[in-house]
């Protein structure tokens, strides 16, 4: 069973105004006393309230930096609210930055195992998945080698097999169904549907409107941190493309 409730739920980021300062700039600014390089209070989430209760699946449509990745960062764990309760029961797969964390020098079937330990896989458990692991990603004999050697689809692929091997309460989902070339995301697309058969709750965040049409049965507009438009996704849909459709206001 999966649920999640968020109430009033901020995330801000503090972050100073430039990467670098000049020796010019400190002892100019020093000798004025003030602030040399402030810092900026970036509001990515900002009062965000959501309930979502076993067997919806949400997606979460809006423009970059609307603050989609943010939120299902938060709902993953990456990233305390600054303020606000949140409230996540169940298991969590997350399936976003799926090729990070790789050890390039370690071979694919070892870090099948490093990564299905991080998700929370046991020698005994994971033990019956790694063969179905390899043969979904079809890399064969490239799983003897150094992931270093992979190409950015090949190491997709293997990510993406073992990230799915789980079968979680809640599945967190961000732009995952556009990976590697199109007939693995036609198998990426199949085995999607079979994790939401088998999870309870899914947030997908994709910036593909037929996707979140077609898996989702609710979907939410965010803008700027905030919940636009909350409702069935055909509808969402619809008004955030007439948004989009909308010639730019011409300032005379």
């Amino acid at each position: 069973m999966g649920r999640i409730e968020l109430k009033d739920v901020n995330v801000t980021f503090s972050l100073r105004k430039t990467t670098k300062v000049t020796l010019k700039e400190y002892l100019l600014k020093g000798l004025f006393l003030t602030t040399v390089n402030p810092v900026v209070a970036i509001h990515a989430l900002n009062n965000l309230n959501l309930t979502l209760n076993d067997g919806e699946r949400l997606g979460v449509i809006g423009h970059n930096g609307a603050g989609k990745t943010t939120m299902l960062k938060m709902l993953a764990g990456v990233y305390p609210p600054t303020s606000g309760s949140r409230i996540v029961e169940g298991r969590i797969c997350s399936l976003f930055d799926i090729s990070v964390g790789f050890e390039g020098e370690a071979n694919g079937w070892d870090n099948i195992n490093y990564r299905g330990y991080l998700q929370g896989e046991t020698p005994k458990s994971l033990k019956k998945k790694r063969g179905e692991i390899a043969e979904f990603c079809e890399l064969g004999d490239f799983l003897n080698i150094p992931v270093r050697y992979y190409s950015a689809g090949m190491l997709v692929r293997l990510a993406f097999a073992i990230a799915t091997a789980t079968e979680p309460d809640i599945l967190l989902v961000d732009e995952v169904l556009s990976v590697g070339d199109m007939a693995f995301v036609t198998k990426a697309k199949d085995r999607m549907r079979q994790m939401m058969k088998k999870s309870s709750l899914m947030v997908l965040v994709s910036h593909d409107l037929n996707s979140v049409q077609e898996f989702c049965t609710r979907a939410v507009w965010m803008e700027h941190g905030r919940v636009l438009l909350d409702g069935e996704p055909r509808a969402v849909v619809t008004a955030y493309q007439a948004s989009i459709a909308q010639p730019a206001a011409v300032v005379a």
